[in-house]
Formats: structure tokens, sequence, C-alpha cells
């Protein structure tokens, strides 16, 4: 079995440990340096060439977006930070994941996922156009003006076009972001998130209950904030195909 080596950079030696104690859970990732500060993280990544790095932001001296300006190859990045007010420029920087301190083990297992996941597209490029759907254990980052969110894909329930943007729907809050429904549908996992019309895409597995509707069509309630999608025929017909045994 090919093993995904990976780097631990963090100033503080009990998040070190207690990162390398969860990652015992994968044998797949073996850790091959543990590094304390960016100068010596940039010369153990350059001699031992990892595929994976687990960096921590804050730290003395360099903190770890300077450690990757000054690299000549980057590697697959999980920045791991007791912080979530660097999530934007983590994705800017094209991070695989953004863990929050304490990590959670099934945060960690979601993450080693997509690592895996993305590390067997790269060498089966014929399979990538799968590879990189969101799936519902997938967080994003979401800003509507100046309200920031870093939200789970499971928790959103629906996304509502309003012309240029899209308004999703999680918990309480209603932020719109500049994007297109259709751009949105080709990322998402339709077994999940399904598109009910040319106006919304609902999350499956926040219905409460389905009504027929006109047409033959159908309208779906959902759970906690008690949305109602209408669903034509055409897709009506569809969802119960996906449903059906």
């Amino acid at each position: 079995m090919k093993t995904t080596r990976a780097i631990i950079v963090d100033d503080e030696r009990l998040a070190r440990q207690e990162l390398r104690k969860l990652l015992t859970e994968f044998p797949e990732i073996e850790i091959v340096g543990e590094c304390m500060n960016a100068d010596t993280a940039i010369a153990e990544i350059r001699e031992k060439d990892p595929d994976l790095l687990f960096l921590d932001i804050q730290m003395p001296g360099k903190n770890g977006f300077e450690l990757l300006n000054s690299l000549d190859r980057t590697p697959e990045i999980i920045f791991v930070s007791a912080y979530d007010e660097y999530a934007i420029r983590a994705f800017e920087v094209n991070a695989l994941d953004y863990l929050l301190k304490p990590v959670q083990p099934q945060r960690l297992a979601e993450t080693i996922r997509k690592a895996l996941d993305k590390q067997v597209s790269d060498i089966l490029p014929e399979k990538s156009e799968n590879a990189y759907l969101l799936d519902e254990s997938d967080q994003v980052f979401v800003k509507d003006g100046e309200r920031c969110w870093f939200v789970k894909l499971a928790d959103i329930r629906l996304f509502e076009s309003e012309g240029n943007y899209v308004r999703l729907f999680f918990g309480t809050n209603r932020p719109l972001i500049l994007r297109s429904l259709n751009n949105l549908d080709e990322k998402l996992n339709q077994k999940i998130f399904f598109r009910a019309s040319r106006k919304h895409i609902i999350n499956l597995k926040w219905v409460e209950n389905l009504e027929n509707w006109y047409n033959g069509g159908l309208l779906v309630k959902l759970k906690e904030g008690g949305e109602k999608v209408e669903i034509s025929r055409r897709q009506a017909a569809r969802l119960k195909e996906m449903m059906s045994l």
C-alpha cells in the first residue's frame, strides 16, 4: 500500500503530539517529520518532499502563509489552527482543508479521506471529472458583506437562485453569494443535493415530507426552516427514480 508522506508544523509540542496520536488511526499517512517553526520546516520540506503538510498558522518568526511563500513546490496543505479568522486566506492558497483546534477525530477522518481521494485523482486523471465533487462532509467558506461563516455542506438545506446570486439556507442564516445555481449544481454531489427546479437545489437529508402537487409535481417541506419547494413533474419523476429500490 502506497503511503501519503506528511510533515507536521506547529510550534506547540503538545499540539504536534496530539495530532500525531490522532493520525495513528490512519495507516495510509506516514509522518516523516515534525517541525516547530517555519525555518526548520522549509529545510525539512525541501529535503523530504512530503505529499501533505499539516500546518499551523500563528508561529514565532514566519507564520504559516510566509512559510508557503518560501517554498518552490507546495505539497497539499491542511491548516490546523486555533483560530477561524484565517479561513478565507487559507482557501485563497488552495488549502485542502482547514481544521480548528482541538482537532475532532471525525473532522480529521473526513479530511484524510479528502486528501487520499485527491491523491488518487492526481494519479488517475481520467477519473478527475468526479474527483472534485463537493460532498456533505466538505466545509465551505461563505462571505456576505462583513459577515463570514465556515459551514459544512451537510448543514446547508437549500440553495435558492436570486439573479446572479445564490442564497444559502443554514440555521437561521440566509447569506447571498455571487455564484450561479448552475455552477453549484456542477460541483455538488447530486445524490445528496438535488436540483429541484431552475431556482432551487435542496439537500435531500433535510426533507421533512413530500406531498403530491399540481400537474404531477411534488411539494417538499424542509426541516428546521420549514421552507417549501415545488418540484416539477419531470424532476419529481427523476427524484422518485433516484429514491426507489
